[in-house]
Parts: structure tokens; sequence; C-alpha cells
């Protein structure tokens, strides 16, 4: 028994150290390329879905396309300095920040199914409640990041607002809506990745 409470006291421990610690797996190259895809994406919506409401599964693919292709990138690097770190506080960590950023994508994936299958009606809300859910994750891991990424949470909370507030009518599922939110909201992230972390010789 002296043992096991030994062994679960080095275990919290470790979670308190990983809590601590600023968190280096987001890396701003991959974080900006999600941001950059982002963009893209709504240069070339209007000419791949020019009507969204009217061809609501090509719209949503093209930015469950955009999201899957981000996530994969950047947990692509993620698993691969993990791997590669030999360090047990560095992998804790990861799952720290994998476990409170995930819980937003998978309502941000139920909540686009449902208005999908049963309220496609209130489509034009998606971009609103996927930059408000996206915000609450980055809050979330907010302790593990750089303080400033704080900006990067409230950025995402007041696009999801605004797109609330003027995303209707003409302007519902303007390319616009997730150009500016999920598009400058990563490149926002990634630029204070570099300046906090990486500029200064983090790796």
């Amino acid at each position: 028994m002296e043992l096991h409470d030994a062994l679960s006291q080095i275990s919290e421990i470790r979670q308190q150290m990983a809590r601590s610690e600023v968190f280096r797996g987001y890396r701003a190259l991959t974080v900006g390329f999600s941001g950059l895809l982002g963009s893209l994406a709504a240069v070339f919506q209007s000419r791949w879905v020019a009507s969204p409401e009217d061809h609501l599964g090509n719209y949503l693919g093209l930015w469950i396309g955009v999201a899957m292709v981000s996530v994969c990138v950047v947990g692509t690097e993620m698993a691969w300095r993990m791997r590669n770190s030999g360090d047990g506080l560095a992998r804790q960590m990861t799952w720290l920040a994998v476990e409170q950023f995930l819980p937003c994508l998978a309502v941000g994936a139920l909540l686009t199914l449902c208005v999908y299958r049963g309220a496609p009606q209130a489509a034009w809300m998606l971009p609103g409640l996927w930059a408000l859910l996206f915000g609450l994750g980055v809050f979330a891991s907010y302790r593990l990041l750089p303080r400033q990424v704080f900006w990067v949470g409230l950025y995402y909370i007041l696009c999801g607002c605004g797109c609330l507030t003027w995303g209707q009518g003409e302007n519902a599922l303007s390319p616009w809506l997730m150009g500016i939110s999920f598009g400058g909201g990563q490149l926002l992230s990634a630029a204070i990745l570099y300046w906090t972390l990486e500029r200064t010789g983090g790796r």
C-alpha cells in the first residue's frame, strides 16, 4: 500500500507540474498553415459553393475538410514531438492539452450534425457557434499556454458574437465569416506562438 500511495503521489505531482509549465506542442508553422488554409478556403468558397444555403452539404464539406486537415497537421506534429521528446512530463502535458481542447471539437461536430439533419434553416448560425466553441476551447487550455493566448480566445468569442449578429440574411454563410474568424484567429495564434515561444528559443 505504501508503494501504491507513493506512486499515486508522484503521479499527482507530475500532473501539477504539467499544469504549471508552458505547453510547447503547438507550433507557429502548423497553426499558421491552418490559418492560411482557412483564408484560402474563404477566398475560393464562392467558386466551389455558389449558394451555400441551397447546397449546405457542399458548404459543410468544405469547412469540415479544412478543419480535418488542420487537426491532422497540428496533431501529427504534436504526436511527433511527443514521441521524440523522451520527456514524460512533455507527454503528460500533450495529453492534458488534448483533453482540454477535445470537448469543444466534439461538441462542435455533434452540433453541426444536429443542425444539418434536424434544423438546416438554422445553418446560418454555424460560423458563429463554431467560433464561440473554439474560443471556449482556447480558454479551456489557456493555463497551459502563453498568457497572450487569452487574446486569441477573446478574438474567437467576439468573432462568434459578430457572426451571430451580422451573419444573417444576405450575409448568411458568407465566406468572410469563416475567413475572418477561423483564418484570422489561427494566424493570430501563430503570431503569438512565434513571438512568445519560438523567437525566444523555445523548442
